[in-house]
């Protein structure tokens, strides 16, 4: 497999249609996303010394963690009325190779600075709300 850029994945958010078109948060220049795991052991006296783990159960999760200059795009528009609201919405993470994952997902953070004669920057945090899909 060659080397993906990392400008080419991005986060997109709904627009909320009944077939949702998803729209480019703008601005971002890092996009970090962790999937978590949380595991239900099931070891036992037969286990031999060796922990056990239960396939298929526990929690899974997905965060991401993105920041970049505020543009004043729409789609910045609707995230930080989302962060405001505690709205759960559908967004999409996109991969240079064509791979998309979607997910509903909670603003979790959003915070923004600027320095006096500099850009005004934001950063991010979206957690996952129930099941992030291949699609």
């Amino acid at each position: 497999m060659a080397a993906q850029k990392g400008s080419a994945f991005l986060l997109k958010i709904s627009d909320g249609a009944a077939t949702p078109t998803y729209n480019t948060v703008a601005g971002l220049r890092t996009t970090q996303m962790s999937i978590n795991g949380e595991a239900v052991v099931i070891t036992s006296k037969d286990s031999g010394g060796w922990r056990e783990l239960l396939s298929g159960a526990g929690t899974r999760s997905v965060t991401v963690s993105a920041a970049g200059i505020f543009l004043g795009s729409a789609a910045e528009g609707q995230v930080r009325g989302y962060a405001l609201s505690g709205t759960i919405a559908d967004y999409e993470l996109s991969f240079e190779g064509g791979e998309k994952m979607r997910g509903r997902f909670l603003v979790q953070r959003l915070d923004y600075s600027g320095d006096f004669n500099g850009e005004r920057n934001y950063t991010m945090t979206l957690e996952s709300s129930g099941v992030v899909a291949q699609v």
